[in-house]
């Protein structure tokens, strides 16, 4: 049957949109002279009257509706332009076919179609984020016999899902993965994306070899007492971010989506969106998509188009609504601002919070008023979090150089508390030509990772990121003190994360998991960490020592944190504490060196504040301070 206008609608999505009794196609190419709709996975295509699609001069939106089209059907776009004709891909398909790209079909999914297990989660505010950076496709891979995969091939979303449990135990509440959606190439860090809709291919499993991961996904499932998935419910590549999605919130972990929203590509091909309506001499200033600039390789949005800035919102909706998502975060969004992105960015916001006021978004803003990220418009942006790398500078500082003065860790520590805080990340600590920092272990003791110079001021740098207001995100390996830079290709095995070495292979590394985990514990428990105030007691050149409190406003739950990068312990030191009575010391960074440490300086589980006042406050105790460590006291 022809194409027919039933069902288009001025809300229409664009893109292919189930509908009772077929599909309606929306597509916007505002120059182009035709636009016919391929169905089938046809190779080469002649123009067929009754696939056209009919042109709404007032939007350059192309509809259709064509009945009896089904959830599963192949199709694209046959564009006739000025330049030329020829195939192009639904810049807001939901799924690409598995094999071909860049010269594939577009595939109609039943966003339905999938049964989610999620209906009781809540996502943890944004104070109580503490996040998990990692890259799926090296993320990590067994096979059936706990065999390492990833120096064979690309790892996949369900591999990664593996690992929630662990992720779980670690206690993160948060997982924010590269970009996940399809890009030139078999691997990429994931910021050269050419369908932001679509999830990359090469991060999910061929239907061929879905049978022992479905058995692994339903067996995560059932550990958490959810009924299993069907073979046809995992069979999708969207599927398969659901279920990654679905399994994380049953774990209690929440799912950031890492986007990019100033640029697209490198590696546009003719089958894109690049100069969707194939004008006749493409140009700068002549692809709707796009403007003239550049960044990173690709091309910028042109943010002053009101179909470009709703397609962008559009894409940060389906993670939020498709994907279940907890909340997004913004890749370079100075680069947005600086190439007139600011208006689009507080419509953003806006939409974004009025669709799912509790989702959390993160901007990555290196502009030179930070705070203007997250002030509501019209003053700011309207974001939830902004990058900083204030606690991050100062703390590489102080750790690359023994002597180095420990007092420029208060501007870190006064840091506002929606900062998003980071001593590693993908971009730091990436292997490359021009390569940017070493991993904290590599800084602590470049001639020995594993030193005790090493481990213990790593764990000091730790305390610090997870005991300092804001939000801290760690990234993958750095739980467990890997010391190597990464790569995204999987061929290079020598950057893959060591996860034997954390799982017994390597004491150390296996003491600093335990480490980790037990502070990121602590952090849960403790409501001052998470989003109370902060005042600095005491900074103490002479013996490299700081200390300062955290508290909730109005309430108490007052904590002290003492910290030194001395390399010699410190007996009977006399610090002035927030109130009278026994501190008990909840927490000590000397407790997990060769642990459990035999030899551990502490305090026998408490300090008592009962000494003349000192510091500005009206009592002191004295302390054990351990060399090279962090101790957490308590009320």
């Amino acid at each position: 049957m022809a194409a027919s206008q039933e069902h288009i609608t001025a809300g229409l999505p664009r893109g292919a949109t189930l509908v009772d009794g077929g599909v309606a196609f929306r597509f916007w190419a505002p120059a182009a002279r035709r636009v016919y709709v391929a169905l089938d996975g046809v190779f080469t295509y002649l123009p067929d009257p009754d696939d056209e699609l009919v042109l709404d001069p007032a939007t350059g939106d192309w509809t259709g509706f064509f009945p009896g089209v089904e959830a599963g059907t192949k199709y694209r776009f046959y564009v006739i332009g000025a330049g030329g004709e020829g195939f192009k891909r639904d810049p807001q398909a939901r799924e690409l076919e598995l094999y071909g790209y860049p010269e594939c079909d577009a595939l109609v999914v039943d966003e339905s179609a999938y049964p989610w297990h999620d209906e009781d989660w809540t996502p943890p505010a944004a104070a109580d984020l503490i996040v998990y950076q990692f890259h799926v496709g090296v993320f990590a891979a067994t096979d059936a016999m706990s065999h390492d995969r990833r120096p064979h091939r690309t790892a996949k979303l369900l591999d990664a899902v593996q690992r929630v449990p662990y992720l779980a135990e670690l206690g993160v509440t948060a997982v924010q993965p590269l970009p996940v959606v399809e890009f030139q190439g078999e691997w990429s860090l994931g910021y050269n994306g050419t369908d932001l809709f679509s999830p990359e291919m090469d991060y999910c499993v061929d239907p061929r070899a879905l049978p022992p991961y479905l058995d692994i996904v339903n067996d995560l499932l059932a550990g958490k007492g959810a009924g299993p998935l069907k073979f046809e419910q995992l069979a999708g590549q969207a599927n398969q971010l659901r279920a990654f999605v679905d399994i994380c919130h049953r774990y209690g972990i929440a799912v950031v989506f890492d986007v990019v929203y100033n640029h697209a590509g490198g590696g546009l091909d003719p089958q894109s969106l690049d100069y969707v309506d194939l004008p006749e001499q493409p140009g700068p200033y002549n692809n709707p998509y796009f403007s003239a600039e550049g960044w990173a390789g690709g091309r910028v949005f042109a943010f002053d188009r009101a179909p470009v800035r709703e397609y962008l919102t559009a894409n940060a909706l389906m993670f939020l609504r498709e994907y279940h998502a907890d909340g997004l975060r913004f890749d370079e969004v100075s680069v947005i601002d600086a190439k007139g992105g600011w208006t689009f960015c507080q419509e953003l916001t806006t939409t974004l919070r009025a669709a799912a006021p509790e989702a959390v978004l993160i901007a990555e803003y290196w502009a030179e008023i930070p705070r203007l990220a997250v002030e509501p418009p019209p003053i700011g942006m309207g974001f939830t979090l902004a990058y900083s790398d204030r606690l991050r500078d100062v703390v590489r500082a102080v750790i690359a150089d023994r002597g180095a003065g420990v007092g420029r860790i208060v501007d870190g520590l006064n840091a506002p508390s929606w900062s998003y805080h980071c001593l590693e990340n993908h971009d730091l600590v990436l292997d490359m030509d021009d390569h940017r920092a070493p991993r904290i272990a590599q800084l602590a003791d470049p001639s020995n990772p594993r030193s005790w110079y090493a481990r213990s001021r790593s764990r000091v740098a730790t305390g610090l990121l997870l005991t300092a207001p804001g939000v801290p995100m760690i990234f993958m390996g750095q739980e467990f003190l890997e010391d190597k830079l990464w790569s995204d290709s999987p061929g290079r095995t020598d950057r893959l994360i060591w996860w034997d070495g954390a799982l017994g292979g390597d004491p150390h590394m296996a003491d600093f998991l335990r480490f980790s985990r037990d502070l990121i514990r602590m952090r849960r428990a403790l409501p001052a960490l998470r989003g109370g105030a902060v005042s600095i007691i005491s900074v103490d050149e002479t013996n490299r020592v700081v200390a300062f409190h955290r508290w909730v406003p109005g309430v108490g739950e007052d904590v002290v944190v003492v910290l030194t990068f001395s390399e010699s312990t410190l007996h009977d030191y006399r610090l002035g504490l927030p109130r009278p009575g026994r501190w008990r010391e909840a927490f000590n960074s000397d407790y997990y060196d060769h642990f459990p440490n035999p030899q551990v300086s502490g305090n026998a589980g408490a300090v008592v504040a009962d000494g003349s006042p000192m510091h500005g406050l009206g009592q002191s105790g004295a302390l054990t301070v351990p060399a090279n460590g962090l101790i957490v006291l308590r009320l």
